[in-house]
C-alpha cells in the first residue's frame, strides 16, 4: 500500500478547510491501494480554529502551527522540507485549502501516479472559474512567461510529487519563491491531468492584481538567466533595426532593461538560507482526533 501525504496551507480560512477535509474524506473512501494523511500548515492565522475532527477515511491529520506569517508559497516550501526530513511517504499532493483546487481531482492525480509510480503529476489548468478580466490577465501571464523564458507553465501548486522529486526540489532556493517555476526547472519529466479551477467555498478570491503580478514575476525570475540571454539577443537585434523604427526601438530597449532589472530584484525573494532555516518558524504540532 502506498502512502500519500496531502499538504495544505491555511491562513484564517478554517471554514473552507473544514469543508475541504470532509470532501476529501468522501472522495478517498473507495481508494483501497493508498493510505492518505494530511498535513496542514497554519500560516500564523489570526482567527481561532473551529472544532476540527479527523474524518474516518483519512489516516491522520496534523496541523503545523507557524510562529510568523510567511505566505502561501513559503508554507509549501517549508512543508516540503519538513516532510522530507520527518515523514515516510511515497507521494506528496499539494493543494489549496479553499476549494479552488477541486478535491474530486485527487482521484485523477492518484490514478495517474499509480499507473506510473516514477512520474510526478501536475494539474494542468484547462478551465478557470474567475471572471473574464482575471482570465485575460492570467493568459497574459502565461504568454509573457513563455516569451521571456521559453517555458510553458500552465499549472500551479496542485500536483502530486514522487518522494524523489519532492526531495530534489526541497533544497532549491527558488522553492522559497515559486513552486511551479521550481518544478518546471528541476523536474524534467512529469505527467499531466486536466484540471478545472473551482470556486472558493467561502468569500471572494484572495488573488489580487498585485499578487498575480508578483506570482508571475517570481516564476519568470526562476529562469532569470534565460530571460537575460533572450533579452540581450533582442536588444542587439533592435539596435540593428534602430534606423527603421527610431524612437520605438529606444522605448522597447528601455522597457526591456527595466523589466530585467525588476526580474533581477524579484529573484532575491529566492533565499536558500531562509528555506533551510524555515523549521525555526515552527511553533508546535497539533494532531486532530476522531
Amino acid at each position: 500500500m502506498k502512502k500519500i501525504i496531502i499538504l495544505i496551507p491555511v491562513y484564517n480560512d478554517w471554514e473552507s478547510f473544514k469543508k475541504l477535509i470532509l470532501e476529501i474524506n468522501e472522495i478517498i473512501k473507495d481508494l483501497k491501494e493508498v493510505l492518505i494523511d494530511c498535513f496542514v500548515i497554519n500560516d500564523a492565522s489570526t482567527i481561532n480554529q473551529p472544532d476540527l475532527k479527523k474524518p474516518q477515511n483519512i489516516g491522520s491529520i496534523k496541523i503545523l502551527n507557524m510562529k510568523k506569517n510567511k505566505g502561501h508559497a513559503r508554507c509549501n516550501a517549508f512543508g516540503i522540507r519538513y516532510l522530507i526530513k520527518k515523514e515516510n511517504f511515497d507521494f506528496l499532493i499539494l493543494m489549496d485549502g479553499d476549494g479552488e483546487d477541486r478535491p474530486i481531482e485527487i482521484k485523477s492525480l492518484i490514478n495517474q501516479i499509480l499507473k506510473n509510480p516514477n512520474l510526478s503529476v501536475v494539474a494542468k489548468r484547462v478551465k478557470r472559474s474567475e471572471g473574464p478580466f482575471f482570465q485575460f490577465l492570467y493568459f497574459m501571464h502565461k504568454l509573457i512567461t513563455l516569451i521571456l523564458t521559453g517555458e510553458k507553465i500552465n499549472f500551479g501548486n496542485y500536483s502530486c510529487l514522487t518522494r524523489k522529486d519532492a526531495e530534489t526540489i526541497s533544497s532549491k532556493a527558488n522553492l522559497w519563491s515559486s513552486y511551479s517555476g521550481t518544478v518546471k526547472k528541476n523536474i524534467k519529466n512529469f505527467g499531466y491531468i486536466n484540471s478545472t479551477r473551482g470556486n472558493r467555498y467561502f468569500g471572494p478570491s484572495k488573488m489580487s492584481f498585485f499578487k498575480l503580478l508578483i506570482h508571475s514575476l517570481s516564476i519568470i525570475a526562476v529562469f532569470k538567466f534565460k530571460v537575460f540571454f533572450r533579452s540581450s539577443l533582442l536588444i542587439f537585434l533592435l539596435i540593428y533595426l534602430n534606423k527603421y523604427f527610431g524612437v520605438i526601438t529606444l522605448v522597447t530597449i528601455l522597457g526591456l532593461l527595466i523589466l530585467n532589472l525588476i526580474i533581477f530584484i524579484v529573484s532575491f525573494r529566492a533565499k536558500k538560507e531562509e528555506l533551510i532555516n524555515s523549521q525555526e518558524n515552527l511553533n508546535n504540532i497539533q494532531t486532530l482526533e476522531h
